[in-house]
């Protein structure tokens, strides 16, 4: 009867997660599965189809656009990990329990706007009479004003500034439980720094690491509005492709289908980084 009454319980504390689940992930996705299996024949008439996927292999911009969102997203988490790195080191190890709060609050302070406003800031800073080309120039690093917008390297920029903190807090939660007696025996024992981080630090912060570069990736991948506004109209990223069929077409049929292969890259991405690294997905979650 215990048992019984404890199992009750424990269904009635799921109930609201398994709700919001159900609602609004399972039966979007479900949705969407549905409608890029099927093409019109006839008004409000549909049949089993694959043309949707057939599309994207057909069509070289399609494909082009899905395999440059994936090595600029790649790109941005390998970045962000390695300057989030000795970030996270120095406010796990480093920097002092009355300083730690504070440089933990700077680092939050950005993400306390919104996505827009950030990017709009980059915008003002690298627009042609922005900030930044305006100060190359008048320091003679530059013959005129140049254009810092609308390029990869803008990108990349807003990318990466838009999710370093998903790559950080995950890092400094692995790195504040290292044994700081595990590094003193090391060097105690005449151990090189490259291979104290080598085999002892990266190790144990592997978790943190599978989890920040995995949070990272799927953000960067599914951003549009950094791309597009850094971007400009040349900027080339799937997610775009993803709206215009929606919005701009009303060609759900299609929407659906690269929503769903940009789903399915993403997995697979994730999936080849947790069997290289060795991570377990519930592990790496728990670090998040």
């Amino acid at each position: 009867m215990i048992t019984k009454q404890k199992s009750l319980l424990l269904w009635l504390l799921l109930a609201p997660a398994l709700i919001w689940l159900s609602l609004l992930i399972l039966l979007p996705h479900l949705e969407m599965l549905i409608l890029s299996l099927r093409t019109r024949v006839a008004p409000q008439e549909y049949a089993f189809s694959l043309k949707q996927y057939a599309t994207f292999f057909d069509e070289p911009l399609y494909w082009h656009t899905f395999l440059r969102t994936a090595i600029l997203s790649l790109s941005a988490t390998a970045i962000s990990l390695v300057l989030a790195f000795p970030v996270a080191w120095y406010i796990a190890k480093v920097a002092g329990s009355k300083a730690k709060p504070l440089l933990l609050a700077m680092v939050l302070l950005p993400f306390w706007v919104s996505e827009m406003v950030r990017t709009l800031g980059w915008m003002i800073l690298l627009r042609g009479n922005g900030v930044l080309p305006q100060l190359l120039f008048h320091l003679g690093l530059t013959s005129e004003p140049i254009e810092l917008l609308y390029n990869d390297a803008a990108i990349l920029l807003g990318l990466v500034y838009s999710s370093l903190l998903f790559m950080l807090i995950p890092l400094i939660n692995a790195l504040e439980t290292l044994d700081d007696s595990l590094i003193e025996a090391a060097y105690d024992l005449g151990g090189h720094p490259s291979n104290i981080v080598r085999q002892i630090i990266i190790p144990h912060a592997a978790p943190g690491i599978a989890a920040g570069t995995i949070m990272v990736f799927m953000l960067t991948l599914g951003n549009y509005l950094t791309p597009v506004l850094l971007g400009g109209k040349n900027s080339m990223w799937f997610t775009e492709q993803i709206y215009t069929q929606f919005i701009t077409r009303f060609n759900w049929e299609q929407g659906a289908a690269f929503a769903f292969l940009l789903l399915g890259l993403s997995t697979f991405l994730v999936w080849c980084g947790l069997k290289l690294s060795r991570q377990s997905f519930t592990h790496v979650m728990r670090r998040t």
